[in-house]
């Protein structure tokens, strides 16, 4: 990866926090080009107490493209400082069954030289779908 073709986050960390889901669950592009665009080739994923390297979280994104059909973000609050980001922020996956799934994600990111992301520590909590 090029620093050209690498996204520096320190610049836009609230568009990462909602380009990045759109982009690896409903692009065109080849997920792993989008997940190297914005991640180190070691990135970890500490998430709720477990890791995730860069084939897991791949695995992970496999699923969310056959069973999603839209996600929504709303960051509540962004720090960046040196290289360091923080957030809060919410996120709604509607499924193809016809439920929401909602995640509260309260993140913490360690940024490379190059400004994509080399780790995150993150706790998250579901929050239960409201019934109409």
């Amino acid at each position: 990866m090029t620093m050209d073709a690498a996204v520096n986050l320190r610049d836009d960390f609230t568009g990462y926090l909602t380009t990045y889901p759109q982009e690896v669950a409903f692009g065109d592009e080849d997920a792993g080009a989008v997940f190297d665009r914005y991640h180190m080739p070691s990135f970890e994923l500490f998430n709720n107490g477990i890791r995730l390297d860069r084939d897991r979280l791949l695995a992970h994104v496999r699923p969310a493209r056959k069973n999603a059909t839209s996600v929504h973000i709303d960051v509540h609050d962004v720090l960046a400082a040196g290289d360091r980001v923080a957030a809060c922020y919410t996120l709604a996956a509607v499924m193809r069954q016809g439920h929401t799934v909602v995640t509260e994600i309260y993140m913490f990111g360690r940024l490379a030289a190059d400004g994509r992301l080399q780790r995150i520590d993150q706790i998250t909590r579901d929050i239960p779908e409201k019934k109409a």
